[in-house]
Order: C-alpha cells, then structure tokens, then sequence
C-alpha cells in the first residue's frame, strides 16, 4: 500500500504530479471546500505532508496526524513551520536548500536593474502611447541611475547572498556585507552592523535567510543608505519594517525599492503602488518551470528516503 500523503499547497509542475501520484496516494487537502471533513476521513493514515513555505504546517495539525513522519516544504521557508514540536514528535521536516539559489539571486539584480533604469516607468510610458507626445520632446523621462559600478551592500552572505555577490561583481559592482561574522573565504569587506553597511553602499539588497528576526531594515538603516540609496528585497518580507520603508520612500529619504516580499502577504502598502521609484513582485523569485522542477524534485527524493526508512538528505529537524 503506497504512503497517504496529505497535499496543503499545490505543486504546479505536471511532472513531479505525476510522479508523486505514482509513489504516494496524495490526498490533496488545499482543494477541499470541506477541509474539516476531509482531515477528520484521512487523519489517521496520514504519513506524510506537502506544504508550501508561506503555507507551513502548526502544531496543532501535526497533532491530529498522528502517524506523521515527515514534511516536505517545497521551498525554503521553515518559519510557518512548528519546528521544535516537529523535533518534540521526531518528525522530519525537509526543504529544498539550494534549490532556489539562482534565480533568487537573478530577480535580486532584475530588481535593482530595474528600479534604477526605470524600466517599469518606461515600459507604461511606452504602452500608454506618451512616447513621443511628450510636452517637453527631449526630456521625455527623467533621467536614470547607472547600475554598473554600483557599491553593493549584500545583507546575508548564505548561498542567496553569495550568487548575488557574483553577479554583481560582473557588472564592476563593489561588494560589501553583513553577517553574523566575517567570512575568509570571500574577498569582499566586511562591515559588523547593518547601519554601516548602509552608510557606504548605494544599493542594500536584503538576502538573509533569517527567520526569528523581524524589523532589523528600519528607519536608522535607510536613513544610513540615504536618499540616493536604494533598497532591495528578495529574502523575508517581515525583515523590513514597511512603515518606516513607506516613509522613507514618501519623503524621498532613499532612492527607491525593490521588493518581492512583504509582511502580511499578499497584502501590500497600497502607497507603494503608484511610486515610480519602487518596483514590486508577488513573491515569485523562485518562479520559473527550471526551479520549480527542482524544488518538486527534493520533495519527491525527501519523501522516498523517508519511506525508504532512511533519514531525508534535506531534513532539517534531525
């Protein structure tokens, strides 16, 4: 008989559907009008779990599971996750490490690319039909930030942190950090509090993978970045304080922002929407059909080693 496992956040590859259809009778419970019901039916012989990063799972569903082994998260995000009563129970909770790494790192740089060029400006220009029609011909636009040559203050050297290091570092960028410590083997400077980082750098992207902090880019850190400072996102929404960001941006204190996450999503700072100078996204750095495979594919591979009785390569917890 093949493992039930309980399905809270929809895999959007076919593929790794259809593979995991094969290997495990997946009870899809994020399609359920009655998830009540549904849970109180299967409970029992559930043995595993498929969730989502911002989806998670609580303690108090772990607890009506009580054949629970393992949970697989597809994406990198444990903070929606009980962790200490997942190791309380011996539960393995996996996720897809390094799996988003590229193209996290890639929206990172799109994002600065694109607040600072005003693409987004130019592309609404265009399809409104202004290019051209202009009052004032040639100077239809105001005039953009050059991107290469930047000074780059990297918040997070982790894996993120450092792919964007690199491609940075392409565009003639000068890198800096922060992190819990210096690491020797980057050859980038090394700066101990966000506020100095800030104070020497043009651009400040955020790309800690931290969890249990929340606020730490607030109004001492932008005001540091200064007016001509922008500030980029793609890590954890709740690591900004959108408060003082709004402020920030509405008296013209930083340049302008990037952001791909947010606090309470999707719920976002209406204000944000009509500035010129911030570019947004819905959470989706890791969207693309070559990530997502990969994602789906961990796990898939996490549930088998579990099964297999062996303890998952991506586990977290034990």
């Amino acid at each position: 008989m093949k493992p039930e496992i309980l399905q809270l956040s929809p895999v959007l590859i076919p593929s790794i559907n259809a593979k995991l259809n094969e290997l495990f009778t997946i009870r899809p419970y994020f399609q359920q009008a009655d998830k009540e019901a549904y849970l109180l039916e299967h409970a029992a012989n559930i043995r595993g779990v498929i969730s989502g990063g911002h989806t998670g799972i609580t303690k108090a569903m772990m607890m009506r599971l009580p054949a629970l082994e393992v949970v697989a998260v597809n994406g990198v995000g444990t903070d929606a996750v009980d962790m200490a009563y997942a190791r309380e129970r011996g539960i393995h909770v996996t996720a897809t490490i390094g799996a988003l790494t590229d193209d996290v790192a890639d929206l990172a740089i799109g994002l600065l690319i694109a607040v600072c060029r005003g693409i987004n400006t130019g592309d609404r220009y265009v399809r409104d039909g202004k290019w051209g029609k202009s009052a004032t011909p040639l100077v239809p636009l105001p005039l953009a930030r050059q991107f290469s040559g930047m000074r780059v203050g990297i918040v997070g050297l982790g894996r993120v942190g450092r792919a964007v290091a690199t491609r940075a570092a392409a565009f003639n960028c000068q890198i800096s950090y922060t992190d819990l410590q210096a690491m020797d083997d980057v050859p980038y400077g090394f700066f101990s509090t966000l506020t100095a980082l800030a104070e020497q750098c043009d651009a400040l992207i955020v790309a800690a993978a931290a969890d249990k902090v929340e606020g730490i880019i607030n109004t001492d850190v932008l005001n540091a970045l200064g007016k001509d400072g922008y500030l980029i996102n793609v890590a954890r929404g709740k690591l900004v304080n959108e408060t003082d960001l709004v402020d920030a941006l509405t008296e013209g204190r930083i340049a302008g922002a990037g952001l791909d996450v947010f606090v309470d999503e999707p719920h976002v700072p209406e204000v944000l929407w009509s500035m010129e100078n911030v570019v947004l996204q819905p959470h989706r750095a890791s969207a693309t059909v070559e990530t997502r495979t990969r994602m789906g594919e961990i796990v898939v591979v996490s549930l088998e080693q579990n099964f297999r009785g062996e303890r998952p390569a991506y586990s977290l917890t034990t």
